[in-house]
């Protein structure tokens, strides 16, 4: 019953913002948002990697504009940081106000293009290309708005969307992928459709050693997670050959202690782990608690790889960077 009054704020908001009674704001240089329908994880940081790095390919100066979330004082948000971390020589703008933190990126970082990241929902800033991240394995959200699903608001938002990004296609099977990308193409006909993987490129422990992903193959693994989506990362890790030998799957931006990573050592030592693997977003945040030079604890970095429909997406983007997309 919650879901029916959230249902009919989001409508009424959405039709003042496309009928033009409530204000938009442009800012005087393109604004590319990446973001999804539904709470949890999507992959959308990784897509927002990925743009980034497309962007400073072709040598254009471009900022991340990201509204951060709440931590404790003094402690570093995860995704600002992992944005960081993932895309050296690009400012991240941390400012729950997307139209000043698009003044900050222009004026002190020089910015010439604004990747605007969890902001599809965010209409205040004007936008000149919507990026919609999919997650093949939960569809849309149970098919149900908050607090019921995981619907932000409805599906009929892909219709203002000019893209969508499939992640994590490798772990659903071909026929539902049909069915995913047919459901969306019913609901607006005109969307680029690309699909995506999240895929593992290598480990680095505390100690300061790397190795290559399929270093994991026959290793008994103890993984543990504080992301939208835990049960996609554990099979990642299986899909690496590796043998799962146990698992903790905390709350999305779980505020790690001292007292979390003793559980894990102990529960990772009584399954008999050669190694206790993390997420990198995760490990912004459990690194600094560890023991320095502890040879177990390590984190698996994965890339997002396009498979299917990238020059349609490229070629979205690099309309936008010419200055030819028309408006919706």
């Amino acid at each position: 019953m919650l879901s029916w009054p959230y249902s009919a704020v989001v409508r009424v908001r959405n039709y003042l913002y496309t009928s033009g009674r409530l204000k938009t704001h442009t800012v005087g240089v393109p604004v590319i948002c990446v973001g999804n329908l539904t709470t949890g994880g999507t992959g959308k940081t990784p897509l927002v990697v990925w743009l980034c790095r497309y962007l400073q390919e072709k040598q254009i100066c471009c900022s991340i504009l990201t509204r951060g979330y709440k931590t404790r004082k003094g402690e570093a948000s995860d995704e600002p940081a992992l944005l960081a971390a993932l895309c050296p020589g690009v400012a991240v703008v941390v400012n729950p106000d997307r139209v000043t933190g698009a003044a900050e990126a222009i004026c002190w970082h020089d910015a010439r293009v604004l990747v605007m990241d969890d902001g599809f929902q965010h209409r205040r800033l004007s936008r000149d290309l919507d990026i919609v991240a999919v997650d093949a394995t939960r569809m849309f959200g149970y098919g149900r708005l908050l607090p019921a699903g995981l619907l932000r608001e409805p599906v009929s938002g892909l219709r203002r969307a000019h893209a969508v990004v499939l992640t994590r296609c490798d772990q659903v099977s071909a026929d539902t992928l049909k069915r995913i990308e047919e459901e969306i193409r019913r609901i607006n006909p005109d969307l680029v459709v690309a699909r995506s993987i999240h895929a593992p490129v290598g480990i680095r422990t505390l100690a300061g050693t790397e190795m290559e992903a399929g270093q994991l193959r026959g290793q008994r693994i103890f993984a543990f997670c504080g992301v939208g989506n835990p049960q996609s990362f554990f099979h990642t890790v299986e899909q690496s050959g590796a043998v799962l030998a146990g698992s903790i799957a905390y709350d999305d931006h779980h505020r790690y202690a001292v007292t979390d990573l003793e559980r894990i050592y102990r529960k990772a030592a009584r399954r008999k782990a050669s190694l206790i693997l993390t997420t990198q977003k995760d490990w912004t945040k459990i690194a600094p608690l560890a023991s320095p030079g502890e040879p177990r604890l390590a984190y698996l970095a994965v890339e997002l790889q396009i498979t299917a429909g990238q020059q349609p997406l490229t070629a979205l983007i690099d309309r936008i960077l010419g200055g030819t997309m028309p408006q919706r």
